[in-house]
């Protein structure tokens, strides 16, 4: 039985109540949940840029660089980048997520994949969103969110204007029939 208590390596789908500008219509991927808090991507807001842009600041040569677009992580920290992506790289500081699912800030993997050495699924964000403790089981408990377990086919192949529908259709959910209203019987 799943552990239901535990959101990591699982996706929030903002429910259409939830209006925080940030959050509308959003496809979050949960990297860490503990008792401290919680810490994901949105995945599916891309930023005016690509992949190319980034490295050219940091002095990278792009000229190899796959044509990825850079998300809008979250309101947190929105200078800084994150990597998501699937494969072992064990020269990478990095964190497990699941299975062959890693995050890293490291620079070293944006020249990795500058080189065509690096992960071939990969997701770029700058800044996440983060939860203090139980703040992310009081917003599921409100109906802001409804959680799906992830997996690397959703999160790593699926179109990204496709992710929420696709998401919510892997609990047999149609977005387009749920309401903002919310009541109790």
């Amino acid at each position: 039985m799943e552990d239901t208590s535990n959101f990591k390596h699982h996706f929030l789908l903002a429910m259409p109540q939830l209006s925080d500008p940030w959050f509308s219509r959003c496809v979050c991927y949960i990297c860490d949940h503990d008792e401290h808090g919680s810490m994901g991507l949105v995945i599916n807001k891309p930023l005016n840029m690509e992949l190319g842009e980034i490295l050219s600041e940091l002095d990278i040569d792009d000229s190899n660089a796959p044509k990825l677009p850079v998300l809008q992580g979250g309101p947190v920290s929105p200078e800084q980048g994150f990597v998501l992506y699937k494969g072992e790289d064990s020269d990478m500081q990095n964190m497990q997520i699941a299975g062959n699912v890693h995050l890293t800030t490291s620079k070293d993997i944006l020249q990795n994949i500058a080189d065509g050495t690096g992960p071939q699924s990969v997701i770029v964000c700058l800044g996440y969103a983060g939860w203090e403790a139980g703040q992310l089981e009081a917003e599921i408990a409100a109906n802001s969110w409804l959680t799906i377990p992830a997996d690397e086919e959703l999160l790593f192949h699926t179109p990204l204007q496709e992710l929420a529908q696709s998401a919510a259709k892997k609990l047999g959910v149609d977005l387009n029939l749920i309401t903002g209203q919310s009541g109790h019987a």
